[in-house]
This record gives structure tokens, sequence and C-alpha cells, in this order.
């Protein structure tokens, strides 16, 4: 019995483990990808410049809509025609990550 509580304790320890890296993978590859793509406009984190407004802090289902909405080519706000070209070429992976940086970006 003590055998088996402490395999699934320690495969328990290895799936949080699992997620808790699988998770920061998308943030730092969302990280890059802002940093390459965003932070030009966004400003450093997503915290806005000029007419551009700021991006993080949103629920993670939130961007990932509008990252969509604009890859779809759908015109929502004054920069639109911009944001549609700088959508279009992500994919839905790149879009997923993103969004998990920008959630709580700060640096």
């Amino acid at each position: 019995m003590k055998i088996i509580f402490t395999t699934l304790f320690i495969l328990s320890n290895i799936a949080f483990a699992s997620d808790i890296y699988s998770e920061m993978r998308k943030e730092i590859l969302g990280e890059v990808k802002f940093n390459q793509n965003c932070k030009q406009c966004h400003g450093p984190s997503g915290m806005g410049m000029a007419s551009y407004p700021k991006v993080s802090g949103n629920p993670i289902a939130y961007t990932v809509d509008k990252l969509k909405t604009y890859r779809d080519g759908i015109e929502i706000g004054p920069n639109s025609a911009l944001m549609i070209m700088m959508a279009k070429p992500l994919s839905d992976e790149d879009i997923d990550n993103l969004s998990a940086y920008l959630k709580d970006a700060k640096r």
C-alpha cells in the first residue's frame, strides 16, 4: 500500500511539474513573439504607447478572441488595418502563447 501511495504521489508531482513547465514555455514563447512583433507599438510588456492600447492584464480568452478576430480580417477598432496585417501570419499556437504571456506581463 505504501508503494502505491508513493508511486501515485510521485506521478501527481510529475504531472503538476509538467503543467507548470507547459505554462512557462507558453509564456516564454509568447514573450519572444511579443518582443519581435508587438512591442514596437504596444510598448514594453504590452503597457500601451501613444495611440496603441494596453494589451496586458486581460484574460487569456479575451486576447485569444481579439487576435483571432483580427487574423480573420475583421475590423474592430481604429488600428484594425495594422492589427489585421500583424495577426494574419499568427498560428493558433502563437496566439495561445501571446495570450499566456500578456495575461500577467509586467517585465
